[in-house]
């Protein structure tokens, strides 16, 4: 896997996937993080979440790869050179009793093996990605699909904001967001990531009680 130094992700950026939620849609880009301990790459393996904490959610995203330093006036192509399928699992119950309390997510969203990647392919570019869905398949039935069109925020927006905010350079990556469809792990569940027809990335959910 490359060398990732910063993993940051765009929360409700499918408007389908935050009334499924019941969150309020945003009106400007919704960022988290996660640290680099919570990734693990989808090859086949059996990777292990938490099953004692609540239900475990899989959220199905694009993820851009950063090639360069960001400067003002860059385009998507310009700095973006590989990109990746992932899940932002999240553990869906301590989540909603973060938000109750109005405390930050990482406890929900930062465990080990919680950003999951497929490998990295080449980057076609924003409109090519426009041309092919993804997806997520969970014991051989598609559970979501998702096209970046349907984004609330583009990824030129996305990368903007970002660098703005957070900064934003060679080797970090950004979880693009997820669509609808999202919904619990169980213990033995094979996962199936897909670009198009292509199989990008597969593996089983352990998990640990």
């Amino acid at each position: 896997m490359n060398e990732i130094r910063n993993i940051f992700c765009v929360g409700r950026n499918y408007r389908l996937h935050a009334e499924e939620l019941g969150n309020a849609v945003p009106t400007s880009p919704f960022l988290f993080s996660k640290p680099t301990h919570a990734l693990v790459e989808a090859n086949g393996q059996t990777i292990t979440l938490p099953g004692n904490r609540g239900e475990v959610h899989y959220e199905t995203e694009l993820v851009l790869y950063i090639a360069r330093p960001f400067e003002p006036g860059m385009k998507v192509e310009d700095v973006v050179n590989k990109m990746a399928l992932g899940i932002d699992f999240t553990l869906r119950d301590v989540q909603n009793e973060l938000k109750e309390k109005s405390h930050p997510w990482l406890k929900a969203k930062g465990f080990p093996n919680s950003a999951v990647l497929t490998s990295f392919h080449p980057f076609p570019g924003v409109e090519a990605c426009r041309g092919t869905d993804f997806s997520l398949f969970k014991n051989g039935e598609q559970v979501q699909c998702g096209n970046i069109s349907n984004m609330l925020f583009d990824m030129q927006t996305i990368i903007e904001f970002t660098a703005e905010h957070f900064g934003l350079g060679e080797g970090d990556i950004i979880y693009t967001g997820t669509p609808e469809g999202v919904g619990a792990v169980a213990d033995g569940d094979k996962l199936e990531l897909r670009w198009g027809e292509e199989v990008w990335g597969t593996f089983t959910v352990q998990l640990q009680k």
